[in-house]
């Protein structure tokens, strides 16, 4: 697995915590810093992630709600929906990151971690966000 695979992993393992347990995701991020625990020291693009995650998160949010007809964000599994916060700062804040890396990545995870349905529904509303990305950013 690539480093970058491995960083958004736990990146997500991060996001999905927090979440969990219903503690700011830059709360547990900075305890993770500290104190890995029994994993290894939390690569710098994972912290790198969940920062931008963070410092996005309104906006992330408003927009995966907006294009994601029929569910709201509370209804998302929790995996899919670190996983599209993820590929959706990726897409939309992260210049380094083509499009089809991001959506990629999203749908990799949650196809290891989700439903059966789920690749399908991120890579569907990632792809939608790619497409929109010029207008949502005006």
């Amino acid at each position: 697995m690539a480093a970058r695979s491995k960083a958004r992993r736990r990146a997500l393992d991060v996001l999905f915590e927090a979440d969990q347990r219903g503690v700011a995701p830059a709360e547990l991020l900075a305890q993770r810093v500290v104190d890995p625990g029994r994993e290894a020291a939390l690569p710098q693009y994972a912290v790198d992630l969940v920062e931008g995650v963070v410092a996005h998160l309104d906006r992330i949010d408003e927009l995966l709600a907006t294009y994601a007809h029929g569910w709201t964000i509370e209804r998302m599994p929790a995996v899919d929906r670190a996983a599209l916060r993820i590929g959706a700062f990726e897409i939309l804040f992260s210049e380094d990151v083509p499009d089809a890396v991001a959506m990629d990545e999203a749908v990799d995870l949650v196809s290891q971690l989700s439903t059966d349905e789920s690749p399908a529904f991120v890579n569907g509303l990632l792809a939608r966000l790619s497409e929109l990305k010029p207008t949502l950013l005006t």
